[in-house]
């Protein structure tokens, strides 16, 4: 593939020159260089369960879905009696209110609160701050954001006076609603108020989430950050060496962003303790969920101090996830920003075409060959498996497109070299499996294309998520089979509650009976309706609490 052209008769990417006949396997020195490039030979492995990338195979999972030995690692390990430790206490609670705060009309709080759709539950909620300067942060943190950003998103405005208040967070956030650093600024001033680290000793925070990739972007967030404190973190995550890994850890570290099966790993053999840790984050509690990650995370918490500040950020709010709540969290906020409804970000325009699945090839080259014309023309393409990502990319590439392909069984230094040329705009097309893309955080995406559609109406609008960020525009489109028959219903429901233009063929699938909705009932009962504030809340608007609220309602539920 190393001296192939894309095409001399193609340009792509408008007036701005793009990727023409001249560019020859990325500069000449192939796909993938050294490592043997994408899309030759005879691909990469043998698709789910087979071989060391499957799902579910070997060792709990595959290093593909974040861990690199989640099933038996931390057999060796027991519940630590926490009562025979000689604990220090923990400094929580070190927010003090920024004067404009005080000062600001409740009205302008009720407003705001109302036009971004928020929700809260708890006691005490303090107010939120519209400016990084009515944040008690470090000046060095401060002078990071202002070159950064302009000012701080929802989420960050709530969570972040909660978090240096000490409490427990339950945060119902979104891909792209800036919750890593909702999480990780008050991180770093919590590490500032605790004793100083002792040789030996392992991190004060600790972040688990799914997969590699979550893990490397909130490194890439928060790491000047952590740099202007002199505060030091490392990233754990199956696929790559354990040497780099275990020594960042025996030099000590302040933060460890890391997926379960690795940590367990490091865990199990001594290279670290969570003895110290005081503040853990567990980021996209629902995927780790969904993977199967429950046993590996219950184990970690049980290495964990009980007295720790748990935050817990979720895209959705299933009854595992409660559960997994209630039993790790005190007097935690509820936070919750946009609607508890599964619904799609406005800012997306979504395009459904019903067809057959000999016909998507072809719909897809009509597509790009539209897509690519356009001046911003990033594009993501998700599949169903990793075989058909291969597959389908050698057949892209023969016809000259730039396209690049993710999934489970790439190694790292080729995930990262694809990650690094499709955020660069290098190559403007990426095909990729789901597990593969959670994480993935580019905020130029400008159109989705779903060639295969998802198992549920959730993974729907989490792939769509990934345009239309930060305020931008976005297109989606999906190619919607009679195989897909039976999710017509809540694609409907997630379409007409954006009010998009919908197919009639779509619409006669869903007015038909296919067995049932094949949404995994993540939404909670009926009782109640939306969530109230709670009579005691600091500043809870003035509006009526709702009786049967709690924490997913009584019976029934949306799906």
């Amino acid at each position: 593939m190393g001296d192939r052209g894309y095409s001399s008769s193609r340009s792509y990417g408008g007036s701005s020159g793009g990727y023409g006949g001249s560019r020859s396997g990325g500069g000449g020195g192939g796909y993938g260089g050294g490592s043997g490039g994408y899309g030759g030979g005879g691909g990469y492995g043998g698709g789910y369960g087979g071989g060391r990338g499957g799902y579910g195979g070997g060792r709990g999972g595959s290093s593909s879905r974040g861990g690199s030995s989640g099933g038996s690692a931390g057999g060796r390990l027991r519940d630590i009696d926490w009562t025979a430790e000689n604990l220090q206490p923990i400094q929580k609670d070190f927010y003090h209110e920024n004067a404009a705060v005080s000062r600001r009309d409740q009205y302008e709080i009720d407003q705001w609160v109302s036009a971004n759709q928020v929700t809260l539950e708890g006691r005490g909620i303090p107010r939120p701050v519209f400016e990084f300067n009515e944040a008690p942060l470090p000046g060095q943190v401060h002078e990071l954001l202002y070159g950064k950003f302009q000012k701080p998103t929802v989420i960050q405005s709530i969570s972040w006076p909660i978090a240096m208040s000490g409490r427990d967070i339950i945060s119902i956030a979104k891909t792209g609603s800036g919750k890593t650093l909702a999480f990780m600024l008050p991180a770093l001033v919590h590490i500032t108020k605790q004793p100083h680290r002792q040789r030996g000793e392992g991190p004060s925070v600790l972040v688990l989430l799914p997969t590699r990739e979550l893990a490397q972007q909130v490194q890439e967030v928060s790491i000047d950050f952590c740099h202007s404190l002199g505060l030091k973190m490392t990233c754990l995550f199956g696929g790559a060496s354990k040497g780099p890994q275990a020594r960042d850890l025996e030099r000590g570290v302040d933060i460890a962003v890391a997926t379960p099966g690795r940590l367990l790993d490091f865990l199990d053999n001594g290279t670290t303790n969570m003895k110290r840790c005081s503040y853990l984050v567990l980021d996209e509690a629902d995927r780790m969920l969904d993977m199967g990650f429950e046993p590996q995370i219950r184990k970690i918490i049980g290495q964990i101090r009980p007295d720790r500040q748990t935050l817990m950020f979720s895209a959705t709010w299933p009854k595992e996830v409660r559960s997994l709540a209630s039993d790790f969290q005190k007097d935690a906020a509820f936070l919750n920003v946009g609607s508890l409804e599964l619904a799609a970000n406005h800012n997306i325009t979504q395009v459904v075409d019903v067809l057959e699945e000999h016909a998507k090839q072809a719909k897809l080259m009509e597509l790009l060959n539209h897509i690519m014309n356009q001046k911003e023309c990033k594009t993501i393409i998700f599949v169903e498996t990793k075989r058909k990502a291969d597959e389908l990319t050698r057949a892209m590439r023969r016809d000259g497109w730039p396209t690049l392909c993710i999934h489970g069984d790439k190694n790292q230094g080729e995930r990262d070299w694809v990650l690094q040329e499709f955020k660069a705009g290098k190559m403007p097309i990426l095909l990729a499996t789901d597990v593969a893309a959670r994480g993935l955080d580019v905020d130029d995406i400008k159109f989705v294309i779903n060639y295969d559609y998802p198992n549920n109406s959730e993974d729907y609008v989490h792939r769509i998520g990934r345009t239309g960020r930060r305020d931008k525009k976005g297109t989606a489109y999906t190619f919607f089979t009679h195989t897909n028959a039976s999710k017509a219903k809540d694609l409907l429901k997630v379409l007409d509650e954006a009010k998009q233009n919908v197919p009639q063929a779509l619409r006669d699938m869903g007015n038909r009976s296919y067995g049932g909705s094949s949404s995994r009932g993540r939404y909670g009962g009926g009782g109640g309706g939306k969530r109230g504030y709670g009579g005691n809340d600091n500043f809870a608007p003035k509006r009526p609490r709702y009786d049967n609220g709690g924490y997913g309602g009584g019976g029934g539920g949306r799906w």
